[in-house]
């Protein structure tokens, strides 16, 4: 039911917000639902460690106008990127890996407009991380293997320019913290086309 009333008022509110839009003479491209690529470098930190990489992924959300200035609207992304840091314990105790695979994003987009094509913006929300973490034991002992999804907030900023009215190009910086202690880091090029 709830699933049904958010999808109901983000339908509701990407028909209504335009048209306001529009009544106070908005002339800005940046509203109305948009799905974009995006590929970039990935950092995972954990165990005191880091694993740097490519990754890629997508976006989807929704911006309405606010005033001449500024734009607002949520957005949901996906990141892939299979990272993994392995640390050996002293002692000769074994090996741990822990590796990280892909990442969801529900965040809510706040932008202000420096001109009509160039949107500068912040973002925050709620992540969900896939992850592994493994003890590979010494001979004689016992290890253990952990897959999971692990929850935690993110958050970053960027800069997107209106190429055209439909087509643009951004590029963002993203920061994840997780539950388990562990983090992601992401700078990633996109582009996009608004419906």
């Amino acid at each position: 039911m709830r699933k049904t009333l958010l999808i109901a008022a983000l339908a509701g509110g990407g028909i209504a917000m335009p048209v306001l839009a529009q009544a106070q003479g908005v002339t800005t491209s940046f509203r109305g639902f948009r799905a974009e690529g995006n590929v970039g470098w990935d950092r995972f930190q954990s165990q005191g460690t880091h694993d740097d990489g490519v990754g890629f992924g997508g976006t989807v959300g929704w911006d309405g106008a606010i005033n001449d200035r500024f734009v607002v609207g949520p957005e949901f992304s996906y990141w892939r990127s299979r990272r993994e840091n392995v640390t050996t314990l002293p002692g000769d105790q074994g090996t741990v890996a822990h590796k990280s695979f892909n990442e969801l994003n529900a965040s809510v987009r706040v932008g202000m407009l420096v001109n009509p094509r160039l949107l500068v913006y912040a973002k925050g929300g709620y992540a969900n991380g896939e992850q592994r973490k493994a003890l590979i034991a010494p001979p004689g002992q016992t290890g253990y293997y952990n897959h999971f999804r692990t929850s935690g907030y993110t958050a970053g900023g960027g800069a997107e320019y209106a190429l055209t009215d439909r087509f643009y190009v951004n590029a963002e910086y993203r920061y994840t913290g997780y539950n388990t202690h562990n983090s992601r880091q992401r700078v990633s090029l996109g582009a996009g086309v608004r419906f």
